[in-house]
């Protein structure tokens, strides 16, 4: 197995750059290119930082160059060792967690319709590996078997020829990306997932829209399990079922999850009192809000604050802004300085 080096100099911290960008749904959205949707990104994922559970219309490559942890896809979790590749569609929640130490990626998403609107016949039979993930789906491609290693080295090229501002560019990027697509085509072959799967999905999804539209605008205040259940026109019971299913975890945690990173944007960007964040943030009691905030992040509501005014003061690291401000400036930004 042969791990290609990322250089640091080209990294992004995963954090604070996708979480920004994660909305109410649960859905990161990344500022792509309208008329070429593709990017390669390097991140690294400290254990101190995790981004909350997310999923996106795009397509997901994510190989990991340095590091082990875990890939959390809805209620698995699966091991993502060093030399890994992992494969995520759009429908499916997750998140990468660090087992100790720092991990770096690299991860190549792109919109399926750049493969299906290419003017080829076969297109969609490009993407069968991310129409076809049922609960039993094997995301990871362990790095023994030199498939990581084949598809880290195609999205090198496809990250040198970006951003492909000719048609000669966007063309090699295409045979790039499908160059690594048949790979996974092929190591898939035998899997027996139908796209029935892929569409029980988004209907399921769909059930649940309602309710994170209500959360975007009302996340401040209370929001018990019996609301939730009635906009989304079911019972308690079924509805706990039916949401842990689709997203992989509780309708609490999902809640605490969007509120503490809600509070986070306002621990980094304003001068609120504590007291003041965690009642705009939907916590009537700020020893519970500081309680939740220290189990899902590690660290004290203070002490994150603190941190991130000490970074901002030196200029250490970037101040997470509000969620389109870093959107606005990466799409700007020259790509090859650029990174589920």
């Amino acid at each position: 197995m042969r791990v290609l080096p990322v250089p640091e100099s080209s990294c992004e911290d995963i954090f604070r750059l996708v979480e920004p960008q994660i909305n109410a749904e649960g859905v990161h959205v990344w500022p792509f290119d309208a008329a070429f949707p593709v990017n390669v990104l390097y991140l690294t994922k400290s254990a101190r930082n995790s981004v909350r559970m997310n999923r996106h219309k795009y397509f997901e490559i994510t190989c990991v160059c340095s590091g082990n942890g875990d890939y959390h896809i809805q209620d698995r979790l699966l091991p993502f060792r060093e030399g890994d590749l992992a494969v995520v569609g759009s429908t499916l929640y997750h998140r990468i967690e660090s087992r100790s130490g720092p991990m770096t990626l690299a991860t190549l998403f792109f919109e399926p319709d750049l493969i299906r609107s290419d003017g080829s016949h076969d297109g969609a039979e490009y993407l069968t590996p991310f129409l076809l993930q049922d609960s039993d789906f094997p995301h990871i491609v362990p790095g023994e078997n030199g498939i990581p290693d084949q598809v880290l080295d195609l999205m090198r090229r496809i990250r040198g020829e970006l951003p492909a501002r000719t048609a000669l560019a966007r063309l090699t990027v295409r045979t790039y990306l499908k160059m690594a697509l048949v790979l996974l085509v092929n190591h898939y072959s035998s899997y027996s997932g139908t796209i029935q799967t892929f569409q029980r999905q988004q209907l399921a999804l769909d059930r649940l829209r309602p309710l994170f539209e209500f959360i975007a605008l009302n996340y401040g205040g209370s929001i018990q399990v019996r609301e939730a259940a009635r906009i989304c026109g079911m019972s308690d019971s079924h509805f706990m079922s039916f949401f842990k299913q689709v997203t992989g975890q509780s309708f609490v945690r999902y809640l605490n999850h969007y509120r503490i990173e809600r509070a986070q944007l306002l621990l980094t960007t304003t001068d609120e009192t504590m007291v003041s964040i965690s009642q705009k943030v939907g916590f009537c009691d700020q020893s519970y809000f500081g309680t939740v905030f220290l189990k899902l992040q590690g660290v004290t509501p203070a002490a994150y604050r603190r941190c991130h005014r000490f970074n901002r003061e030196t200029g250490a690291a970037e101040v997470i802004q509000s969620a389109s401000e870093p959107m606005l400036r990466r799409a700007a930004a020259p790509q090859p300085a650029a990174s589920l």
